[in-house]
């Protein structure tokens, strides 16, 4: 199998991986868990009951009260941060639901300080206790529309937590934040584990390990660009998700604020890999002068190459790639949007055209970006409009981002000329 036939099957799996996780229509779907605790039913209705004495049990939750001048409605305040690093509120709307004698309730979202109110428009949840010969038995259902698995798998995860944080309060009186995924031994071993499973698409070889490992560094590298920007803007917590095979994920730790964060969140994960472009190549130079051994010539040749087309792809005007977020910030109507597309695409086709890339190849390429682009397409609107960058931002933003194509550009072209 060829190296173009071993691209072209990663990159229909990727494609087919992210339709799952991101745009297969679900429509309505209903997530149930059920656990038996040992402990008087009305025990577990103080907690459970957004208006019971113990409603704050959980370790995120500050508060939680019923509203005085609204009967039916309860105020929660999360320790989770709102875009002006207030803590999150949200009304919940409750309705008595029968259940014959047991506790129970049915809510819906009525407000929220950072989600617009459409994205509750199909939400609710119900929560059972029923009385057993071990004690109680809590039934959560949770309804909502889902456009691909991944929002799904994560609610049914966060419930799960939610349960074990609910047991060990239970026990103990405290609750505790549960779950080892984000940890960063768990991380660790699904980027091994990522490039284990990219090995075999570059060939069973030490050659092939290599460049399999080296894509994984370039990515750990570039979302470690969109972690250090959510720390510059103050985000108090970030942290870096691998996804085998469909790379990794930079989470901040609240909504943005306004469309500068927006674009330098997003512009950095291609920028923190500039900085490494003028290093790596300095270092190839420095191979005929006997301060690099010239043994790792060409591996330093094939890292700038990944590091170059990881970025510079990264950077095409796709909606869900960081090129389009950026781009979206910096143009505002939809005219200036549309030829700065065109402009940057046809920069980006014009490096793959100077190292040789054949017109058909291109135009394939090109295709199969804009079906990834659509199959992300789709995303959260904030409840408050996103404040707007003055125009000193914009052209930072701007100068930065054409920095970035024009510096992974040459990394391109000059580790192709070596290589090749």
């Amino acid at each position: 199998m060829s190296a173009l036939q071993s691209a072209a099957i990663l990159l229909f799996i990727n494609l087919g991986l992210l339709w799952l996780l991101m745009r297969i229509p679900l429509g309505l779907r209903t997530i149930s868990v059920t656990r038996t605790f040992r402990c008087p039913p009305e025990t577990l209705w103080k907690a459970i009951n957004p208006a019971g004495e113990s409603a704050d049990w959980h370790h995120a939750v500050i508060s939680s009260a019923a509203i005085a001048h609204r009967p039916g409605f309860v105020e929660q305040v999360y320790s989770h941060l709102d875009r002006n690093g207030e803590p999150l509120r949200r009304v919940l709307a409750l309705d008595p639901l029968p259940a014959g004698g047991a506790h129970a309730f049915r809510s819906r979202i009525a407000d929220d300080s950072t989600l617009d109110p459409a994205f509750w428009q199909h939400y609710s949840e119900s929560r059972i206790i029923r009385s057993t010969p071990q004690g109680s038995a809590l039934e959560i259902s949770q309804t909502d529309h889902y456009r691909g698995l991944a929002f799904l798998i994560f609610r049914y995860f966060v419930l799960q937590r939610e349960i074990r944080s609910l047991q060990g309060w239970l026990e103990t009186g405290v609750s505790r934040p549960q779950g080892h995924f984000e940890r960063p031994l768990v991380q660790t071993f699904l980027a091994v584990l990522s490039t284990l499973l990219l090995w075999p698409f570059f060939g069973l070889t030490a050659g092939g390990l290599m460049i399999s490992t080296f894509l994984t560094m370039v990515i750990a590298l570039h979302e470690l660009g969109h972690m250090a920007a959510y720390r510059a803007f103050g985000h108090r917590s970030v942290r870096m998700i691998f996804i085998p095979l469909l790379g990794g994920i930079a989470i901040g730790g609240r909504p943005y604020k306004n469309l500068f964060e927006v674009a330098a969140c997003a512009l950095m994960g291609a920028g923190m890999s500039t900085f490494v472009v003028p290093i790596i190549i300095a270092a190839i130079q420095g191979i005929g002068h006997g301060v690099v051994p010239a043994s790792v010539g060409r591996p330093l040749l094939v890292l700038l190459l990944i590091l170059g087309a990881f970025n510079l792809l990264n950077l095409l005007p796709m909606h869900r790639f960081d090129g389009g977020q950026v781009l979206r910030q910096i143009f505002r109507t939809r005219h200036s949007l549309i030829i700065a597309s065109f402009t940057v695409t046809a920069c980006i086709i014009g490096v793959g055209w100077a190292i040789g890339l054949s017109n058909n190849l291109l135009i394939a390429g090109l295709a199969v970006f804009i079906l990834m682009s659509m199959i992300g397409s789709g995303s959260v609107k904030p409840r408050q409009k996103l404040d707007e960058m003055n125009d000193g931002e914009r052209m930072l933003v701007a100068f930065g981002f054409y920095a970035a194509i024009a510096m992974h550009g040459y990394a391109i072209i000059f580790a192709s000329e070596k290589l090749f």
